[in-house]
């Protein structure tokens, strides 16, 4: 535990010391954030996706970060600059959480979110579903996947199958990991368990166009570092890497020249320092280069590209109320 300690901690200090020696050009520069929603009382866990020439942003609402009955709330832009509510997804006795967008090989949109019931802040039960739109505005019921205690957290699409990985909580504490395949995001069956220690939970895989699939796992437990993996099909053996960083609400994009970018929650000293960055990935390591306007309890970012920029939805708390924000990243040149 020591020598992990001590390995986290002297990478983590080159990677630093990498930045600092990088040109401004060669990092990712902030064009504009703003913020786009607050309407309830904790507005959290963000997705963005273009959908129709449309965007989409969907994200949780609640009166606090844990418990109560969450909703899930889409929006819709045509510009980015103008937000109005496209729909809100609820189920009686239901916390909904983490909603996650995806476009299906049939061009509808895909929503997977997460269902807990709680006692005060006790959980007692969750459970992941899915959702389905022709048009963003009107979805079908959210409908159980998986098993009960299932947590998909969210979805890649690669050869008309979904591809995804879900955690589940283990007898005497821990979690585990499995990916899960489905070609109706419906019925989800078992690809492989993944040997991924220490807690693992939120988890993105995104797909390069020879097939290999490269997964970002937090980790929650020992040095707490998320994980980086890489497979090809049919994705039952897998490398792992630490990515010299403890990650929350984990997200990141392939870019067109094969490079990596990533997203996600910087934890800090305290709950309070926690800030939302934009970095460069790669297979053995995150770093932090950008850090968005943030604060506390923030992050899980939505990513997308958009004539040349990155957008990205996130959620923070430095303006005192729990909110939603719109970001536009300019990435560095392609030497």
């Amino acid at each position: 535990m020591l020598i992990q300690r001590l390995c986290f901690a002297l990478t983590a200090f080159l990677a630093t010391g990498l930045f600092a020696q990088t040109n401004a050009a060669d990092v990712p520069q902030l064009v504009s954030a703003k913020k786009i929603w607050n309407a309830d009382k904790h507005n959290a866990f963000t997705d963005l996706i273009r959908f129709q020439d449309k965007w989409f942003c969907t994200f949780r609402e609640s009166a606090a970060h844990v418990g109560g009955n969450g909703k899930i709330r889409v929006l819709v832009s045509k510009d980015g600059e103008q937000w109005e509510s496209a729909a809100l997804l609820s189920e009686e006795g239901i916390d909904l959480r983490d909603p996650k967008l995806s476009i299906m090989p049939d061009g509808r949109l895909m929503l997977v979110l997460g269902g807990s019931v709680y006692e005060g802040k006790t959980l007692k039960e969750r459970q992941s579903r899915t959702a389905f739109s022709k048009d963003g505005y009107t979805w079908t019921s959210p409908r159980r996947v998986l098993e009960k205690g299932d947590w998909l957290w969210r979805v890649t699409w690669n050869n008309g199958v979904a591809y995804g990985i879900a955690y589940t909580s283990v007898k005497g504490g821990g979690m585990t990991v499995k990916l899960v395949s489905s070609k109706d995001g419906v019925n989800f069956q078992l690809v492989t368990n993944l040997d991924v220690p220490a807690a693992p939970n939120e988890s993105t895989l995104r797909f390069r166009e020879n097939g290999e699939c490269i997964a970002l796992v937090r980790r929650e437990a020992e040095d707490k570092q998320a994980w980086i993996g890489h497979s090809f099909a049919p994705y039952k053996d897998w490398k792992w890497h630490p990515a010299a960083m403890q990650i929350g609400g984990p997200n990141f994009l392939l870019l067109p020249d094969g490079k990596m970018i990533a997203s996600g929650r910087k934890y800090g000293a305290t709950s309070k320092d926690a800030k939302t960055f934009v970095g460069k990935m790669a297979l053995d390591l995150v770093l932090p280069e950008l850090i968005l306007p943030s604060g506390g309890d923030c992050s899980y970012a939505g990513m997308a590209m958009h004539e040349g920029l990155l957008w990205l939805s996130y959620y923070s708390s430095h303006e005192d109320k729990t909110s939603i924000y719109l970001a536009k990243v300019k990435l560095p040149k392609t030497k």
